[in-house]
């Protein structure tokens, strides 16, 4: 009876063991089920770059018929606050493309979801810089898009030869060349570092009040005063060169696609002049990032792995302008190429919570400088105690 008994058993185990080995596989997560996402954008209303990812998310879905995408442009004044605004309330967008400027607060206050599993060997094209860009505390939360960088758009009907150093630009305006600057913390940031300026030591502590910002902001002031316009207003302190009736405006790859329509032949990109250093415009990374609160987080990152594939950054590089972080992408174009070179010797935007408390202060002095308020010094003194107020240090 015992022997019968046992017998049994062994029968039932090895009938487990052979139905758990016939059994098929679990389906991976990013395979279940249809795609519905819906993205949100702020390129510019009737932008190269508006018209270049909705024909891109007409071909993911022409490639994938059970894929639905919903986009919706929103203002790039309004979109962060609207997606955080959301997002902590339940609900938003599945998925939202945009710099990585505020990247380090949106993973530490849980608006964007960690992508490390998602996109485990599926970045292997894409360049470390980019990857690294899209990372706070060693943690992915983006799918990296392209890189970008301020530099000096020229008019050559207006500039036969451009400016490599802070004195040949400072010339060349007080000979009648003409320059726009848009006035504020993240255009302005490149010129710092062409007078050896550093804004932070490795604790994340303010030092600019140590050298180089306040020569960098006196520079503005001196180009303002042999004619250089210096605008708070973005709209005016570019329009005048997309008429084509100002030499020079310092501004990002973004408006590269638009300023080629405007201007042809005759545009023209170097980087920011050089002073006692290299410039050291901000390099930042533009990518796609996940809501947390998406049901559909594997499909969102789909889609954003097929908007950013060989094919989509190549379209992205030739029809909007975007500087490519694939390796197996090229701009053909020299004046993106020109925007390689500058992101190339930018300064990575640091995604630290200090860095997070330069904006507002940074951006004041700028203001306050070219408005007569404060001398650049006083200006630079006040930023960095403010900033150093706000990090703790």
């Amino acid at each position: 009876m015992k022997r019968t008994f046992l017998m049994i058993i062994s029968m039932l185990i090895i009938l487990s063991f052979m139905l758990s080995a016939c059994a098929p596989a679990a389906k991976p997560a990013a395979s279940e089920g249809a795609v519905s996402v819906t993205l949100w954008h702020a390129y510019q209303t009737g932008s190269k770059e508006e018209e270049t990812i909705n024909e891109l998310v007409k071909r993911a879905v022409a490639a994938n018929p059970d894929w639905k995408i919903d986009v919706l442009q929103i203002p790039f004044d309004q979109i962060f606050n609207k997606y955080q605004t959301e997002v902590s309330a339940g609900s938003g967008p599945d998925m939202f493309v945009a710099p990585n400027d505020d990247l380090g607060n949106w993973s530490r206050g849980g608006l964007v979801a960690p992508l490390d599993d998602l996109l485990a060997g599926k970045l292997t094209n894409v360049a470390q810089v980019a990857v690294d860009g899209m990372k706070v505390d060693g943690v992915l939360y983006g799918v990296p898009e392209s890189a970008k960088a301020v530099a000096l758009y020229y008019n050559k009907s207006l500039v036969s030869t451009p400016p490599t150093t802070t004195d040949e630009l400072l010339n060349m305006v007080k000979d009648g060349t003409s320059l726009n600057l848009f006035l504020g913390a993240y255009h302005m940031f490149g010129f710092s570092g062409a007078f050896g300026g550093k804004l932070m030591d490795d604790s994340g502590k303010c030092i600019a009040d140590q050298g180089g910002w306040a020569e960098a902001m006196q520079y503005i002031l001196d180009l303002k005063a042999a004619g250089a316009v210096v605008e708070s207003d973005y709209a005016k302190a570019e329009g005048p060169f997309r008429a084509g009736t100002a030499g020079m405006f310092v501004n990002g790859p973004w408006a590269l696609a638009d300023y080629k329509t405007d201007l042809g032949d005759n545009l023209g990109v170097v980087m920011i002049p050089a002073g006692t250093g290299k410039a050291s415009p901000l390099n930042g990374i533009d990518g796609f990032y996940i809501n947390p609160n998406s049901k559909n987080i594997a499909g969102a990152v789909e889609v954003a792995l097929y908007l950013t594939n060989k094919e989509s950054s190549q379209y992205y590089t030739d029809n909007a302008g975007h500087v490519p972080i694939r390796s197996d992408v090229k701009a053909a174009d020299p004046l993106v190429a020109g925007f390689a070179e500058a992101s190339a010797s930018g300064f990575p935007r640091p995604q630290s919570l200090e860095f997070a408390n330069f904006w507002t202060p940074f951006g004041d002095a700028w203001t306050k400088v070219v408005e007569g308020a404060l001398t650049p010094e006083a200006a630079v003194a006040e930023a960095c105690a403010a900033m150093n107020s706000a990090s703790g240090k």
